[in-house]
């Protein structure tokens, strides 16, 4: 018996044995360096092991037939081996470095980023209403940054020596045509959009990506909200005016609302500024987004703003005894609609709608103007993820803008009109070799019905990752723009203009720390020239101008050196020259200034439960013409400066008194002159100067919010 028992035992521990396989071999990278730790099994089974400090593994299944044998790592690509089992022997692995990690490199020649999503932020979406000298608006903030000039009179994003026009904004990866509220000659605008309503944003200077178009210097990207994380109201009590704001959530829905009116009578009334107001500025605003997530993971966003401002104002004029009168009624509406869904197979699709509805009511001296302006953008764009390594995306887009103006004086009556659409397609992909080594390769098509003409636009950018902390990355790309509509509605025998950009970058990150260089040449061509003193019916168009600008862009944040502090340091230089418009020789623009400085400081107080801040703004003086002087464009102004204060005391955890004050200093800053049209008795043209309307600006805020939480407020560091 005990025999028998013991061949029934040997019959089992040999079936066991030999219905067993071993599966063995070594795991490295690809520098044949031996990774520890990893773990080693067969797919869909309890058998597997770890790799051990030579990088080797070994253990035993009983699986048969094909299997899937699965090794992975953390910072490298799980490697997948289908095969039969009693192939996988003194195997030889390999794992590649994943180039999704944090450390890996990124593409970012010409680009800032702000969000959640962004693996390095210059500029948080916070630093929108905590900048001293920014006043709550984007563009405010983004004139912080390196690659922008200072035009205060005029208020909008001049970068790298181009035209506020050549810089284009984006919601949502919408178009939005008219960005920025109307405004007198000499007084900043602003734009029209609350910072509240947005999550972050990302901001080129140059070389950005080939599904942007039209733009011939920058692009400001814009991005909603995709879910909030409570119901919450938000209330303003401003020196200036009030404002109201309101989140509401129910199952996959939410819907976000902000209100606000401006009415600067009461200030002025305190701090009268240099012109006369037969009225001053009051404006309305409206702006609303509603979310829908569906069930297969895809998000709806509607997004719509409407903005009512009207004015009537004399500024003092050299050659008007009266005053130049101008007068503004303007209505805007803006519409956009998103979606983006994930599709099978690692694609994803989104898209969207826009519209926009301007009207202004113009008055210029004895000058009656109407403008009217309708414009539509739509788009749709597929994305394919290959794998980890390759990524594809597609798309195409349709614009189109009417335009429509009626002028009307004491001597004359004209009207014009235009419709512009051009249709695009673009392509792009995504190419990571490694986690040091990744390029984005891009072609945009342009097809302008109103000018008759085709482009095309290639786009490239390397980058590559010298250190653990450093990167350095290049990019170059051709950009059209069909010309302004001041011209096309008295010429549409035109062609787009364009710039060829050249970028080189330098950037360091390490904890809470960034530093950026960054140089760059761009090439104008077919710019618009006209032969009369302002665009008007009668001249003579053409696109024979052209120019370049070149530059360094430096860029400086730490967040960690100083306790409780933060601060960042922008400084630009910039080259540049134009033969374009009315000029007579190529020169240097009035708005650009060689050299613009920008410090921003933000330091907590817990014991006083503040947070203060100061920006210093400094720009180099700006070329004017001095007809008293041979040449043109032949004297500069004095260098602007100017120091700005803020302080937001959390009076409690919901309650936020916030104080601000523009050019504290009082510096006399000057943006040019104007010259008498007649020399006075000695042969010398008499001149005034283009001043600020006030020295500073004095900014009184209570901000309260009511949330389900008890704790968030409108500034949440505090």
């Amino acid at each position: 018996m005990k025999k028998y028992l013991s061949f029934i035992a040997l019959v089992f521990i040999n079936a066991l044995v030999f219905g067993q396989t071993v599966i063995s071999g070594k795991v490295t990278d690809r520098s044949n360096q031996p990774i520890e730790g990893a773990n080693v099994y067969l797919e869909g089974t309890y058998d597997g092991t770890s790799s051990d400090h030579q990088g080797n593994f070994s253990f035993t299944t009983t699986a048969k037939g094909e299997q899937s044998l699965v090794v992975s790592f953390i910072s490298f690509e799980p490697f997948v081996l289908n095969a039969k089992v009693g192939s996988m022997s003194q195997l030889t692995v390999k794992l590649r470095e994943d180039v999704n990690t944090l450390d890996a490199v990124t593409i970012n020649a010409g680009s800032f980023e702000a969000g959640d999503n962004a693996k390095v932020t210059a500029l948080k979406p916070l630093d929108v209403v905590t900048t001293a000298s920014a006043l709550g608006d984007f563009v405010g903030a983004i004139q912080t940054l390196p690659g922008t000039t200072t035009v205060d009179e005029d208020g909008r994003l001049f970068v790298r020596g181009g035209e506020a026009e050549e810089t284009q904004i984006f919601i949502d990866g919408i178009r939005v045509f008219t960005p920025y509220a109307p405004a007198a000659r000499n007084i900043p605008t602003r734009g029209r959009f609350s910072p509240f309503l947005f999550k972050g944003f990302a901001f080129s200077t140059g070389g950005y990506s080939a599904e942007y178009g039209q733009a011939l210097s920058g692009v400001l990207t814009m991005n909603t909200i995709d879910e909030p994380d409570q119901e919450k109201t938000d209330v303003s009590l401003m020196t200036v005016g009030a404002g109201v704001g309101n989140t509401q959530i129910w199952g996959k829905n939410s819907f976000s609302i902000n209100t606000s009116y401006i009415n600067l009578a009461p200030y002025l009334a305190l701090y009268p500024d240099r012109n006369q107001w037969n009225k001053p500025i009051q404006a309305a605003n409206g702006e609303m987004v509603y979310r829908y997530r569906t069930n297969s993971d895809g998000l709806l966003k509607l997004y719509g703003a409407f903005s009512h401002t009207q004015f009537d104002m004399i500024q003092e004029d050299i050659n008007l005894p009266q005053g130049f009168n101008f007068a503004l009624k303007n209505n805007n509406l803006y519409f956009n609609g998103s979606y983006r869904q994930r599709l099978g197979g690692n694609w994803k699709i989104s898209g969207g709608l826009s519209y926009t509805n301007d009207r202004s009511s113009i008055g210029v001296l004895e000058n009656d103007i109407k403008d009217t302006e309708h414009a539509v953008h739509a788009k749709v764009k597929l994305e394919k993820r290959f794998n980890s390594r390759l990524k594809l995306r597609f798309g195409t887009e349709y614009l189109r803008s009417d335009f429509k103006e009626d002028f009307s004086s004491t001597t004359q009556t004209f009207d014009t009109r235009f419709s512009n659409d051009i249709t695009s397609a673009f392509t792009e992909m995504d190419i990571h070799f490694s986690k040091k080594l990744a390029s984005k390769v891009g072609l945009r098509f342009e097809r302008s019905g109103l000018l008759e003409q085709s482009t095309l636009s290639p786009r490239v950018s390397l980058a590559y990752k010298t250190s653990d902390h450093a990167q350095v990355s290049l990019a170059y790309g051709k950009f059209f723009q069909n010309p302004k509509n001041e011209y096309l509605k008295f010429s549409t025998q035109l062609k787009a203009e364009n710039a060829t950009h050249w970028i080189a970058n330098y950037q360091y990150v390490k904890d809470r720390q960034i530093f950026r260089v960054e140089g760059y040449v761009k090439n104008y061509d077919d710019l618009v020239k006209f032969d009369t003193q302002t665009p008007v019916p009668y001249a003579n168009f053409s696109n024979t101008g052209s120019g370049f600008a070149r530059g360094v862009d430096v860029f400086w944040r730490d967040g960690k050196t100083i306790k409780n502090t933060e601060y960042w340091m922008s400084y630009s230089y910039l080259d540049t020259e134009r033969d374009y418009k009315n000029y007579p020789v190529k020169a240097t623009p009035s708005f650009a200034a060689a050299h613009n400085l920008s410090l921003v400081v933000k330091h907590f107080i817990k014991d006083w439960k503040s947070q203060v801040g100061m920006s210093y703004n400094f720009a180099s003086g700006r070329p004017y013409t001095n007809p008293n002087q041979s040449g043109f464009l032949n004297a500069k102004t004095i260098n602007y400066n100017s120091v700005s204060l803020n302080w937001a005391y959390l009076i409690s955890q919901q309650k936020i008194l916030y104080f601000s004050v523009n050019n504290v200093l009082g510096t006399q800053n000057v943006f040019g002159y104007n010259y008498k049209n007649q020399v006075n008795t000695q042969g010398v043209f008499d001149r005034q100067a283009i001043t600020p309307a006030a020295d500073r600006f004095f900014f009184v805020g209570f901000f309260w919010t009511i949330s389900d939480d008890g704790k968030s407020n409108q500034l949440d560091n505090l």
